[in-house]
């Protein structure tokens, strides 16, 4: 009985063995061509960079909303593309604000404060947007809080949590600009900030 156990235990292990041995052999068979790795890269890339906006909380922002069955939900084909140009701009009760309040349009894609009133930037592909940006730019913008990704530019105005993102990797925010460069471009020019005494 022993040996027959013996047996069966070698031969178990020998299918084993084969299996593991001919699935090895076959993944070093398949080799993707250069083109192959460059486009599964690149998916890749964008796939992360989608992850990346979405928990860094982008769409809260930058993306028009409408009231649905859950509350503000995002009007898809606006997504990312900022405060609406067509949208009237709204009276803030200066009272409160000037008291430290702060107040936010329904789908947040504005918001006033001691600072002024501010108004979320189009992050799509279109030049009104981030299109014409170069990755360097993308990069000054989040990483050094600058309008535009310009050096010399003003500094970005709250709500935008900029001060989170410094410390971000080169890759991470590679990853971000290919993705925003990879959505439906919207023409939308968002309106530049009102300063507090002019609210």
């Amino acid at each position: 009985m022993k040996y027959k156990n013996s047996l069966s235990v070698l031969a178990i292990g020998v299918v084993l063995s084969f299996m593991l041995t001919s699935c090895k052999n076959e993944a070093k068979e398949y080799k993707e061509s250069p083109e192959e790795a460059i486009q599964l890269n690149a998916e890749n890339e964008i796939t992360r960079g989608k992850y990346l906006v979405g928990i860094m909380g982008c769409n809260d922002c930058h993306s028009p909303k409408r009231m649905g069955k859950n509350g503000p939900e995002i009007i898809p084909e606006l997504m990312l593309s900022g405060y609406p140009s067509d949208r009237p701009i709204i009276k803030f009760d200066n009272k409160q604000l000037k008291e430290g309040f702060a107040m936010f349009y329904p789908d947040l894609t504005a918001g006033a404060g001691p600072w002024g009133i501010s108004f979320a930037g189009n992050l799509t592909p279109d030049d009104t947007g981030i299109g014409g940006w170069s990755e360097e730019q993308f990069k000054t913008a989040l990483t050094k809080g600058k309008f535009k990704g310009l050096e010399n530019g003003r500094m970005l105005l709250p709500p935008m949590p900029w001060t989170n993102y410094t410390e971000m990797t080169d890759e991470d925010l590679s990853a971000m600009f290919n993705y925003l460069q990879s959505i439906n471009p919207v023409s939308n020019v968002a309106p530049s900030p009102v300063s507090p005494e002019n609210m």
